[in-house]
């Protein structure tokens, strides 16, 4: 934990441009996150980096936990607060001024164009996180091969995705992965 006010300013400062890239949630910067938290500066290792996102992720509650998470490692309550003061802000202030906006002409034309430019840009977007997490914790051929069948399995058949996480638990357990 480093609560030099330089290393907290850096973190909010970037944290608070990626609110502005985090079209589709926050989860979809995560590329960007990993590589200033873990390769840029060093703040926290691989491991530690998707080990939070998956903790975030499992926990009840707003799946914008993890960058609490991320700024509790890296400066305690002051960062938790900074991270998720950083990455809401603007962005709920754009998601509100648009809906505002779209609310006050409900037959224009482009509320929906940009929502559906905006759709599609959130899928690349959660891919690249998607490949960014699996890259970080996928280190065996075993772990791989639950990756990409889980990927198979969620595109191609209706099995529910609470079944699929159960199964990797159930590899876990096995040591498998």
């Amino acid at each position: 934990m480093n609560h030099h006010p330089t290393v907290l300013g850096s973190f909010f400062t970037h944290f608070l441009l990626l609110s502005f890239l985090s079209i589709g949630g926050a989860a979809t910067t995560i590329p960007d996150m990993h590589r200033f938290l873990v390769e840029a500066h060093g703040w926290m290792s691989d491991a530690q980096f998707s080990a939070m996102y998956a903790i975030s992720q499992a926990s009840p509650g707003p799946n914008v936990l993890f960058v609490a998470l991320f700024g509790w490692q890296i400066g305690g309550p002051a960062g938790a607060i900074a991270g998720m003061i950083a990455i809401c802000g603007p962005s709920s202030l754009i998601a509100l001024g648009f809906e505002y906006f779209a609310g006050r002409a409900p037959q224009a034309r482009w509320p929906g164009l940009i929502r559906r430019g905006l759709a599609t840009l959130t899928i690349g977007l959660l891919c690249s996180s998607g490949w960014v997490l699996a890259a970080s914790v996928d280190h065996r051929w075993s772990a791989v091969a639950v990756t990409l069948l889980t990927i198979f399995l969620m595109l191609k058949t209706r099995v529910h995705p609470l079944m699929l996480v159960a199964l990797g638990a159930g590899a876990g357990l096995l040591g498998l992965v």
